[in-house]
């Protein structure tokens, strides 16, 4: 009989859909990161969220391993490469969250050029502030995004009928190659840091893009920009962020995503840093839900179960 376990919280279509397949599910969201390790040998696929790394040493013990699903993106956390090697069938479902992290981040955005957060606390506490809380339109900036696949294509969707000027780049995914994407300008990444008012991240991780917002990335950029991260925390240099909103080069920041986002984890040193960035109110913070939206939930489990589906039964670990 086929197994999968499946070690985060997912929405029921996924285990319903595939029980239909033929598979019996091991619905084990609490389960650690060693527990996986002692009882993948007995699986021939594993759903996972974030907080299982699936290495070469973990594929090693997945003997019977055929697929991977990953609820989401953010395909860091596999080892693909050997994966790929031993025969396994990986897949992820960025396609699920995509309008999720777009709409958030618009909302991030307009919180902070209208001082939401600030004016909402001040009027709970029968504080009137108006000019204080004096707030700039989006209309006429030039937004810049950087990664131009699911999230961020998306996002410029929300922002054309802003009457924004958007540029675009992606190093693997040309913005000129789509239709719909022809009110976006496709740019590069120092013409960005040269003309955008506002400039967002939808990148995954990667050696190359690990910390690519940093002390050098900020002094190119426009004076005051408004940074907005909701993909990886590690693509930002925190302590170099800090530095530029204490300057004002970085005008202000939405962050959804973190270099730790373990507060009981934090060193002494990473502790005073975050009350640094907290202290801020120019600063909008959400804990890493930009894609978790109840309609997203829902939808990351339909795609990646039409994906599993796409594996012949006669091949099952074929790609």
């Amino acid at each position: 009989m086929k197994s999968v376990l499946i070690t985060d919280d997912c929405h029921p279509v996924l285990i319903e859909g595939l029980v239909s397949l033929g598979y019996v599910c091991e619905f084990q969201p609490n389960i650690t990161q060693q527990e996986t390790l002692g009882q993948i040998p007995g699986y021939e696929g594993l759903i996972i969220n974030s907080k299982i790394r699936v290495d070469q040493n973990f594929l090693n013990a997945a003997v019977n391993l055929k697929f991977i699903g990953r609820l989401g993106s953010g395909m860091e956390i596999v080892d693909q490469g050997y994966a790929e090697k031993k025969k396994i069938a990986v897949f992820s479902s960025p396609e699920g969250n995509r309008n999720a992290v777009a709409e958030h981040a618009l909302g991030m955005l307009l919180s902070l050029a209208n001082n939401l957060n600030r004016g909402d606390k001040e009027v709970r506490e029968n504080i009137w502030n108006r000019e204080e809380n004096r707030g700039f339109e989006l209309k006429n900036k030039t937004l810049g995004i950087i990664g131009f696949g699911n999230t961020g294509s998306q996002f410029a969707r929300k922002l054309l009928g802003m009457d924004m000027q958007i540029l675009a780049f992606d190093k693997y995914n040309p913005v000129d190659n789509r239709v719909e994407d022809a009110m976006v300008k496709a740019s590069s990444v120092e013409e960005i840091q040269a003309r955008a008012d506002i400039i967002s991240l939808h990148l995954p991780l990667t050696e190359e893009t690990r910390y690519i917002v940093d002390k050098e990335f900020i002094s190119g950029c426009k004076n005051g920009f408004i940074l907005l991260n909701t993909s990886r925390g590690k693509c930002v240099k925190t302590k170099d962020l800090i530095v530029a909103l204490e300057t004002g080069k970085v005008g202000g920041a939405c962050l959804d995503v973190f270099e730790n986002e373990k507060p009981g984890t934090f060193s002494e040193d990473e502790k005073k840093m975050y009350d640094q960035l907290h202290a801020f109110e120019n600063v909008i913070f959400s804990p890493h839900v930009a894609g978790w939206t109840h309609e997203s939930k829902k939808l990351l489990a339909e795609i990646l179960l039409e994906k599993i589906k796409s594996i012949q039964p006669i091949n099952l670990n074929c790609q």
